[in-house]
């Protein structure tokens, strides 16, 4: 499905989208920079999971990160669930290995004016086959980014900015990702809907699943054992 992404690529650029990797490049580049600030951080966080036929516990959590891709949600007073494409969030990920810009201009998006940047890998084995994201490219912040994968579907995340700005962490970070699959863990149960409900979802029937992270404080920059991602 994914092997002639040359292919997709010509077809993209046959739409509409301008190869301005002259342009995109630096801003990519600087991007990066800004992200790279941060080679590990622990945060205090609280997450909602949102899936609609599960009745999930808002939970207070620590979130890991160790550079380039480690990356750990812990709730040690309960269980969190958190779909597989939580594990490829971290933005830095996406922004490793090789890879063909394509600039699609800018888009309107809340009201805000954001570079639209298409990110290809050159190598065809990798789990990311695509990704989006939309840049403030005043600030250098990605605000938005969409990801398709190999093997576990496409997801998108949205970030807030506040506090810790500066180095590219967000306030608060929403992933949306498709629910229809979501599997509970064996031997965990929680309350199911009733069904009472309408459910939200496109016109194939995919449900829309969708995680929050508020982050209270951040530890950035501390030395993370790797044995906290095992």
């Amino acid at each position: 499905m994914y092997r002639n992404l040359s292919l997709v690529a010509l077809l993209l650029l046959g739409t509409g989208f301008r190869p301005r990797a002259q342009e995109a490049a630096p801003l990519i580049q600087m991007v990066r920079t800004k992200l790279e600030q941060v080679k590990s951080y622990e945060a205090d966080a609280t997450m909602k999971t949102t899936v609609s036929f599960l009745k999930v516990p808002q939970a207070s959590v620590k979130v890991y990160f160790k550079n380039p891709d480690k990356f750990r949600i812990r709730n040690d007073h309960g269980i969190s669930l958190v779909p597989k494409t939580m594990a490829g969030i971290s933005l830095n990920n996406l922004l490793t290995g090789k890879y063909s810009i394509l600039d699609a201009g800018s888009e309107l998006v809340n009201g805000r004016s954001l570079r639209v940047i298409k990110l290809l890998p050159s190598d065809d084995s990798q789990e990311i086959v695509l990704s989006t994201l939309y840049i403030d490219d005043k600030t250098r912040l990605i605000i938005r980014a969409r990801t398709t994968t190999r093997d576990n579907g496409t997801y998108e995340v949205a970030m807030t900015y506040g506090k810790y700005i500066s180095y590219a962490l967000p306030d608060k970070l929403i992933c949306y990702f498709n629910a229809k699959d979501y599997k509970l863990p064996k031997g965990v149960t929680f309350d199911y809907d009733d069904g009472s409900k309408k459910k939200q979802g496109d016109s194939n029937g995919n449900t829309r699943g969708q995680v929050e992270i508020n982050y209270s404080s951040y530890q950035i920059n501390k030395n993370i054992p790797d044995s906290i991602f095992e």
